[in-house]
């Protein structure tokens, strides 16, 4: 006892020793830099060209399989989309083992399998490995491509293509792409609803068999495995991969504009401005430029607190955030962009801070404080990032194809810290051209162009050229266009009116049954809208025959179901649905309470804008009379439902397409059948 006292005093004498001779006072001295092992592959290539790398690590029973083509950048011309969906198409089961069976087992394996055009990726449970290796060799192999498949893909892509027509951000990412690179060029082609259908079965299995070959491919399996046993199992599996020679493709060569420029592309639904300020970047990963172009990105545009956001909206409050990227490509001039999506009444301003700030950069040092935050940023990321699977394959297939030196990513926590304030003052001279700026507007014209054509920088006036949605230059589009005299709120009223049918055909008509079907990301729906002139309303949407959202409303009060939920209509919608209520609600309005406001263009129509209500405005083109969009202010923002395709029934015109856009997204139906003064019952109403 007395000997364990004894130890416990002598080491508590130590300590306070030890303590006694730290000088607190003084920072500790920084250690070594530490490296990071993120697994040496073992290297093996089979016959036909594929090279594999075995990544092993013990930790956790899972494996994960990533290949990976190394084909350069090509053009598919009139069939832009081929490559998309190939993608889709490839890992829906195999020429030996249907679609739904392939995908119940890799379920019940608790695993996953997805395949592109050009790559592959698979994780399971270490226990499975065989199995795993033998389903994703048999999907990469033997594909089983079906019309019916490709009819089905290609009806998403279409829907989705439409969907995104009245979106700024899709408009803007399809506009920054074209404009940087040309419609010629790999990075500058997109996709129409034409190219898309040009593709055919033969086109897909052509691209797969000219492209998906095994002699420029890379595959890393890495975890829970032998180097051995991946060895056999790899070999075994894609050994009747048969090599071939990918098609050579010389790309035309991009070039930055001599001088800044605005490039401005009108949407006139727009309640916001898409903006991206671009130049090309001729830079890899190989460069010495690399690093500090990483870090220098970071501090301009990389995070919450870099310059661009703590400006745009910190500062100022234009955006819910700003960033920018600056790419990297061996094979092509990759592209820096900043952008922000910020409100059309201070879009003009938003660009002037944004190249501020890329000023800033250019022409200050950066901070010891902002270099260090950066770093340590960085460096977390870099190391969480290593948790992943999928990371650990792309550094060790980056290394064969970017021609870095083994100990790349081992050493790279060293070479961040090793960057200066000066690296990023000569990194951002060189990557981040202000003088060959190209700045790409997207927003409402009528509310920000003439701001724009009045925007100066540094003293200079930058000059704004005029785009359509396609990259096509046009001439200024006329934002205002002065409304004729003698027309009124009213004379439009009459005039669709009488487009329709006329008043008194219309005044005779009870009760209004339409039926109409649409689909959206694969999704089919039925929707069924009942009206009466006595101010009676129901909506049924269904989704594969199950109710998803109804709407009764009897003329006084009403309620809405949603998925089940039934809740009454609140008092203060009770008013827009008795205005829209009736089968022709425009029979009913008060010429004296809604007012015309402008003259818009919608689809490349100019259309009178009627203001109904402070949440309703309808749009009556001016050519045919005829409603072509109604936009409703919601508390989620404004929601446009389009009307198109005209047919008579009955004597009366109605609209047989229509659109409802909310947000990016918008929803198409079909109208299937009319009814007019039946199928229509008191208990629709209850």
């Amino acid at each position: 006892m007395k000997n364990k006292i004894l130890i416990t005093i002598a080491f508590i004498v130590a300590s306070l020793s030890l303590s006694a001779q730290i000088d607190r006072s003084k920072m500790p001295v920084s250690g070594p830099t530490p490296t990071i092992n993120i697994g040496k592959p073992y290297t093996f290539q089979l016959k036909n060209g594929l090279t594999v790398l075995v990544v092993e690590n013990h930790k956790l029973p899972r494996i994960s399989i990533s290949l990976s083509m190394d084909n350069p950048p090509r053009t598919e011309g009139d069939k832009v989309g081929v490559s998309s969906l190939v993608s889709a198409l490839l890992g829906n089961g195999s020429k030996n083992i249907s679609k739904d069976d392939f995908n119940e087992e890799i379920d019940y394996l608790g695993a996953s399998i997805s395949f592109g055009s050009e790559s592959g990726y698979a994780s399971a449970l270490s226990k499975y490995t065989n199995r795993i290796v033998e389903l994703f060799a048999d999907a990469a192999l033997n594909p089983n491509f079906q019309q019916e498949e490709l009819d089905a893909e290609k009806a998403k892509l279409i829907e989705n293509i439409k969907s995104g027509e009245n979106s700024t951000a899709a408009v803007a990412s399809r506009v920054n792409n074209v404009l940087t690179y040309g419609k010629e060029h790999p990075y500058g082609e997109y996709l129409t609803e034409e190219t898309i259908n040009n593709v055919t079965l033969k086109d897909v299995e052509d691209f797969y068999n000219k492209y998906f070959k095994p002699n420029k491919a890379y595959m890393v399996i890495s975890g829970d495995i032998k180097t051995k046993t991946a060895k056999k199992l790899i070999s075994k599996a894609f050994k009747k991969w048969e090599s071939g020679t990918i098609p050579e493709y010389t790309s035309i060569t991009p070039k930055d504009l001599e001088s800044s420029e605005i490039n401005f592309i009108d949407m006139p639904n727009a309640v916001q401005s898409e903006l991206a300020i671009m130049n090309l970047a001729s830079i890899k990963i190989a460069d010495e430029d690399h690093f500090p172009a990483l870090i220098a990105n970071y501090i301009l545009g990389g995070a919450f607190g870099s310059y661009l956001n703590m400006n745009l909206r910190e500062e100022h409050g234009y955006t819910y955030g700003a960033r920018s990227s600056l790419g990297r490509d061996k094979n092509e001039f990759a592209k820096f962009i900043a952008s922000t999506k910020v409100r059309n009444a201070v879009t003009d301003s938003a660009v002037v801070e944004m190249l501020k700030e890329i000023k800033r950069i250019k022409t200050d040092l950066v901070s010891d404080e902002d270099l260090k935050n950066a770093k340590a940023k960085y460096l977390g990321n870099f190391i969480m990032a290593l948790e992943n699977p999928r990371t650990i394959a792309r550094y060790a297939v980056n290394i064969k194809t970017e021609n870095l030196p083994d100990d790349f990513y081992e050493n790279y926590i060293a070479q961040i810290n090793a960057v200066t304030k000066e690296d990023i003052h000569r990194v951002a001279n060189t990557y981040f051209k202000l003088d060959n700026a190209r700045i790409v507007v997207v927003g409402k014209g009528s509310e920000v162009a003439n701001a724009l054509e009045n925007l100066t920088f540094d003293g200079k006036k930058i000059p704004v050229k005029y785009f359509d949605k396609y990259g096509n230059e046009v001439d200024k589009p006329v934002f205002e266009i002065p409304i004729p005299k003698g027309v009124t709120a009213a004379t439009v009223m009459q005039k669709y009116l009488d487009a329709i049918g006329g008043k008194e055909k219309l005044e005779k008509i009870k009760s209004v049954v339409t039926s109409a079907q649409g689909e959206m990301q694969g999704m089919k729906f039925d929707l069924e809208t009942k009206t009466t002139s006595d101010n009676k309303f129901a909506m049924d949407l269904k989704m594969g025959g199950n109710s998803m959202s109804k709407q009764v409303f009897d003329g006084k009060k009403g309620y809405m179901v949603m998925q089940g939920r039934k809740m009454d209509i609140p008092s203060a919608d009770l008013k827009s649905y008795k205005e829209a209520s009736y089968p022709f609600p425009e029979l009913h309005y008060n010429t004296d309470s809604i007012h015309l406001e402008k003259i818009e263009m919608v689809n490349g129509k100019k259309a009178f804008a009627i203001t109904i209500s402070d949440k309703i405005t309808n749009f009556y083109d001016m050519e045919t009379g005829l409603k072509i969009k109604q936009v409703t202010k919601t508390p989620m923002g404004e929601q446009a439902l389009g009307f198109e395709n005209y047919k008579e029934v009955e004597g009366i015109l109605y609209p047989h397409t229509f659109k409802q856009s909310f947000g990016p997204q918008s929803l198409e139906f079909l109208v299937s059948d009319i009814k007019i003064n039946k199928g229509i019952s008191k208990d629709d109403f209850k």
